[in-house]
Formats: structure tokens, sequence, C-alpha cells
């Protein structure tokens, strides 16, 4: 969320359910000098609505990932960009990647993963 901040998203909002892992975001974002300019959330991701969000960053396990692409596929405008770090969306070909093992991260650009998913639902080739 600060790296998010850092690059120009805003707003940059995170969410987090485990009350450590919540303090923990707060503090580092403190130290970071980032106090009132980033905000974690305790506030469930799948009770969210994401709807006017354009810029999404996970970071789940690889067991998470279908169900949170059926929701970012429901909600997300055409123009948002998902970032996944450290495991990809198995169903998505991503936009672009950047790092290798475990600091690799992909993207994702919804119009296009849209586009691909209704290509292979009609049959068509991609």
């Amino acid at each position: 969320v600060v790296e998010a901040y850092k690059q120009g998203l805003r707003p940059a909002v995170g969410y987090e359910l485990n009350p450590w892992l919540l303090c923990l975001s707060n503090y580092r974002a403190w130290k970071a000098g980032y106090r009132g300019k980033v905000s974690f959330l305790k506030k469930d991701l799948w009770k969210v609505n994401l709807s006017d969000c354009y810029n999404v960053i996970v970071f789940l396990a690889p067991s998470v990932k279908p169900p949170l692409a059926a929701k970012l596929l429901a909600e997300l405008p055409d123009e948002a960009r998902v970032v996944a770090g450290r495991f990809p969306f198995p169903s998505w070909t991503p936009t672009s990647t950047l790092g290798q093992g475990l600091e690799q991260a992909w993207a994702y650009d919804m119009k296009e993963v849209r586009r691909v998913a209704q290509s292979s639902a009609e049959g068509s080739p991609v």
C-alpha cells in the first residue's frame, strides 16, 4: 500500500482482517512516514465493493486466486489494473510481468482479461 502511494496511486487503502497484521501494517506505514497518507482498514475483502477501484494489488495464496478472480471480474471497471505479487492468477494472461522468483509480480488489465475470457467462452482462437 505504501509502495502504491509512492507510485502516485490514490487513495492507497489496504484491507486486512487479522488484527496483528493490521497493526503491523499501520506501524510500518507510520515508521516509513506515511501515517495519514495511506490507510489500512479492518474489512473483509470479500465484502468490500471494489467497483470504484482502478488499481488493485493482491498478495494472496494461490488457493484464493480463482474465487478472487471471479469477484474482480464482476466488480472492477474495464480501466482497472490488477497486480498480483508472488502468485499469478492461474486463468489470466498477464499484460506484463516484473521480477522473478519470490519477487515476481504480474499485471493484468481488466479490459484485456475480459476480452480473452469472452473469446475463450465463444470458442474463438486467442
